[in-house]
């Protein structure tokens, strides 16, 4: 295993933060695997997780069982990671910009489109290759004139040409879940199975440009563009792997996702050790676009009466906020049929508050399909 440190440009002179990466197993010999925990640097099972994951691929690589290169980020945001207000951890904004860790990643395909226009040919691994060599150089020319800029180009640069790519967040309180892109589930479904994914959600273009989608979402824009002319394989399947809530962080959770993992990168080669069988499949992947949030309308003192992983139909009672000075109760009810896969861990709500999300079959929704 070797470590890598990348310095991040310092916000105010006297300080500097630096972003740590450990890989294993040799570049260029087979597949490229990037794994980052807590972008969200609130958000700590995936830290826990990256903690077993490291233990399995120093075994892995001491057998000379890696094929190819895994980059394993532990710490993924170490600039969320140092927000504290109140003694309460602030990782899912920057104080400076108030942006969210996990938007507005550079879209680049037009950039590689240009650069790659008069190489291409009708091999897709000729296609494939030349396709990683443009992203690696338009994500180098990306500004870093900030420290969360210098953050996102450093994450980039280490993800931009990797075959999978497997981003680790929490909800709230959820069921384990993930997000990917529509054209990638024929990759993702085992994944899925390994994992005991409750739900998976899918789309082309969630909105505001999170790192799962920055990374593979090229992949079906260049193919769409080039259908008929050049051929382009989903060459990163990328995906944002969402362990369960906050508080579940503990061994037996942790050590359960990172052999999930481990037999899901077996599964597709990366590692050279037989594949465990694969689980069932626990429910059809669901649009991004019918996952419908519900709402409080008043403030109050809020009331789940409904579990995650329950499934509701349309109508049902998922939630009460009582008004603690003249006691109005507001029921919160599914608009929908479908499955209560996350829920706020706060116990008090205020008016306009998403309260919980249940995740449909029917795409009803466009535009940004992210919460803020």
């Amino acid at each position: 295993m070797q470590q890598q440190r990348h310095p991040l440009t310092a916000a105010t002179p006297g300080t500097a933060r630096e972003l740590v990466s450990l890989h294993f197993g040799a570049p260029a010999s087979g597949q490229k695997v990037y794994i980052q925990a807590s972008l969200h640097a609130d958000e700590l099972p995936g830290m826990l997780v990256a903690h077993h994951l490291r233990q399995h691929f120093e075994r892995l690589e001491r057998e000379g069982l890696l094929r190819g290169e895994i980059v394993l980020v532990p710490v993924a945001n170490p600039l969320g990671l140092s927000q504290t207000l109140l003694h309460v951890p602030q990782g899912r904004f920057e104080f400076a910009s108030g942006e969210n860790f996990n938007r507005y990643y550079p879209s680049l395909a037009d950039q590689v489109e240009q650069a790659v226009a008069q190489h291409l040919g009708p091999r897709a691994d000729h296609n494939v290759a030349l396709v990683r060599a443009a992203l690696r150089d338009a994500v180098a020319k990306q500004p870093a004139d900030t420290e969360l800029a210098s953050l996102r180009r450093t994450l980039m640069g280490l993800a931009c040409d990797a075959d999978v790519v497997l981003d680790l967040h929490c909800d709230t309180e959820a069921v384990l879940h993930l997000y990917t892109g529509t054209p990638l589930w024929p990759q993702a479904e085992p994944l899925a199975r390994y994992l005991g994914a409750e739900v998976s959600l899918l789309a082309t273009e969630s909105g505001d440009a999170p790192f799962d989608e920055a990374c593979s979402q090229i992949w079906w824009q260049l193919a769409e563009r080039w259908a008929g002319r050049h051929p382009l394989p989903m060459a990163c399947m990328a995906a944002t792997i969402e362990l369960r809530g906050f508080a579940d962080v503990s061994h037996p959770n942790a050590e359960r996702d990172a052999a999930a993992i481990v037999a899901f990168l077996s599964h597709r080669g990366a590692i050279a050790q037989p594949p465990a069988s694969l689980p069932p499949l626990l429910r059809e992947p669901m649009p991004l676009a019918g996952s419908i949030p519900i709402h409080a309308q008043q403030g109050g003192v809020l009331v789940f009466v409904r579990e995650v992983g329950d499934e509701v139909a349309c109508g049902d009672v998922v939630a009460e906020v009582i008004d603690p000075y003249d006691g109005r109760v507001q029921t919160l009810r599914s608009s929908i049929d479908g499955l209560l896969y996350a829920r706020d861990n706060r116990r008090f709500a205020t008016a306009g508050m998403r309260v919980a999300k249940v995740a449909g079959r029917e795409a009803l929704r466009s535009g940004k399909l992210l919460s803020a």
